[in-house]
């Protein structure tokens, strides 16, 4: 067993060596893990992480998007359209209307035959049964509308599901979407059921973010009917007259069947054609969209094959021999960053749901400067009248608590720093309030200390009696404040999550700094000067 110092330590002044040395050493890991704020990474492979500034301190821009959530429901209903005829006609249901309405999530069947009424009932519940729901139960009701007709409605639960599901894929590929434009440190959250917060720190014109977000990016390959009149108003059944890319007023006869979706490319590059020179984009399938391009082109040789971008063709090439590799090129009046903007929205993938701006806003740099000036010097001027008091009122006893205090704000930058978190203007009010926190729990156990030793305690006991007196109160107020914060972080959002995480850090350095550190200090100087009387 390791022997103590001296004989009479009790245990709440007791540390063994190796507690001191876990306690300094997770102060030189502070002080480690703090430096790369400090400086430049010195290699590229090297893990350097650290503080991020938020938008109202480095500027940037601000967008508030919503999800189109009406679209989602039309999607999910012409799908499910689709689907319905297919199982009505294995059903034997001869003549038969399948209309979507949107407006109350529901698919009407008008039926030909009445005498047909129990076969279509019979292939609509095969149809119910076997799609996928929520908890085990089917995301669709079958029932019958005012006027008799069959309908089968989106249950609620499937609704908000559905709507969850869009929103979560949509915030995945808007920071897909993001990262591949290079932007650094972009904060993108959930706000509320349907809308996406995207901050983008540095970035003064968020244009051509927007564009990129913006757009639903969904690509199709599909065939041309080269024998629709494209001067009649409506377009024959399966067909749509859909708008050429680059020429105005022209269109192009498109069947509707998908023959190849645009998720089963696996990427896209920008690039130039050697022969014309012109910008084109290169792209790549999987193996299942290889199998079918395949089949398709060597089916349809001599035929125009449409490429479709969000309902408009961007090229209809004829098709000149089968394509069997896997690998395609797009071509049409590209510059070179529309090429390279049409790459990322396919390399990223496509929205669920068309996103449209509700609110934008620009934060400059100056702004930031400033606002990063003022947080600065209220934190200065904070940490100075803190540390004048603490030696003032509390001698020696208060300067300890002065170099715990400093090793907190270390200790609160490391953590933040492994966190990559980003820092906003609430953070460094954060900071500032952590400040103030830690400062109570060193002013709680010297004033304990100082009571104990005016009650007549030797200096030994004293210190004992009154950290361990002051202990109990700190860990209940750590306790409450750091649940709170918790809270906060949890059901906040923005700014306010910034300062709950900051708030929450400190709370735990703080609590480490005050009754280990400075206590550290205290056992040591006492072990070697053996005082009289305490310097409090």
């Amino acid at each position: 067993m390791e022997p103590r110092l001296f004989h009479d330590v009790p245990d709440m002044m007791y540390f063994s060596r190796l507690k001191t040395w876990l306690v300094l050493g997770a102060c030189a890991l502070g002080v480690l893990f703090s430096l790369p704020n400090l400086m430049p990474a010195p290699a590229p492979w090297m893990p350097w992480r650290t503080i991020h500034l938020g938008l109202d301190l480095k500027g940037g821009s601000y967008l508030l998007m919503e999800v189109d959530m009406a679209a989602v429901i039309k999607e999910r209903l012409g799908s499910l359209a689709d689907s319905a005829r297919q199982a009505l006609r294995r059903g034997g249901v001869e003549r038969f209307v399948v209309t979507a309405q949107p407006a109350d999530n529901r698919l009407l069947v008008r039926l030909g035959d009445a005498t047909q009424q129990d076969k279509a009932d019979a292939a609509l519940n095969g149809l119910i049964t076997s799609e996928a729901g929520t908890a085990g139960k089917p995301d669709l009701e079958l029932g019958r509308s005012a006027d008799g007709q069959t309908s089968v409605t989106l249950s609620p639960v499937a609704l908000k599901e559905r709507a969850s599901l869009a929103v979560q894929q949509s915030i995945e590929i808007v920071r897909r979407r993001i990262d591949e434009t290079g932007v650094v440190d972009p904060l993108i959250t959930r706000q509320g059921d349907n809308r996406i917060v995207v901050q983008l720190p540095g970035v003064e014109d968020p244009n051509r973010i927007k564009q990129l977000l913006g757009k639903t990016a969904r690509m199709t390959f599909r065939l041309t009917d080269e024998n629709a009149n494209l001067g009649a108003t409506v377009p024959p059944p399966g067909v749509d007259f859909l708008p050429l890319e680059g020429h105005p007023g022209q269109k192009v006869a498109v069947r509707r069947r998908i023959e190849v979706d645009g998720a089963n490319l696996t990427d896209a590059r920008a690039g130039q054609n050697p022969q014309t020179g012109e910008w084109v984009v290169n792209f790549t399938f999987d193996s299942i969209g290889t199998r079918r391009f395949a089949e398709i082109s060597r089916a349809n040789v001599g035929h125009p094959f449409a490429i479709v971008l969000d309902d408009k063709v961007i090229s209809a090439p004829v098709i000149r021999e089968a394509i069997t590799a896997g690998r395609g090129q797009i071509s049409g009046n590209f510059t070179a960053q529309s090429a390279q903007d049409l790459a990322v929205l396919l390399r990223a993938g496509a929205l669920p749901a068309p996103l449209t701006v509700v609110e934008e806003r620009s934060v400059g740099p100056e702004l930031g400067a400033d606002a990063i000036r003022a947080g600065a010097i209220a934190l200065a001027a904070g940490f100075v009248l803190v540390i004048a008091f603490m030696g003032t009122f509390y001698g020696l006893f208060g300067w300890f608590a002065n170099i715990a205090l400093v090793f907190n704000l270390i200790l609160m930058m490391a953590i933040l720093s492994l966190l990559e978190a980003t820092l906003t203007l609430p953070g460094m009010a954060g900071i500032l309030l952590t400040l103030g926190m830690a400062v109570d729990y060193n002013i709680l156990i010297n004033e304990r200390i100082r009571e104990e030793v005016q009650n007549g305690r030797t200096p030994l006991n004293a210190m004992e009696t009154g950290v361990k007196r002051a202990y109990a109160t700190i860990i209940d107020s750590s306790a409450t404040g750091f649940l709170a914060h918790v809270m906060l972080f949890a059901f906040g959002a923005g700014p306010v999550r910034g300062f709950a995480v900051t708030i929450t850090v400190g709370i735990v350095t703080s609590l480490f700094t005050a009754t280990m550190l400075a206590r550290l200090f205290m056992v040591r100087w006492y072990a070697r000067t053996r005082p009289a009387a305490l310097p409090v």
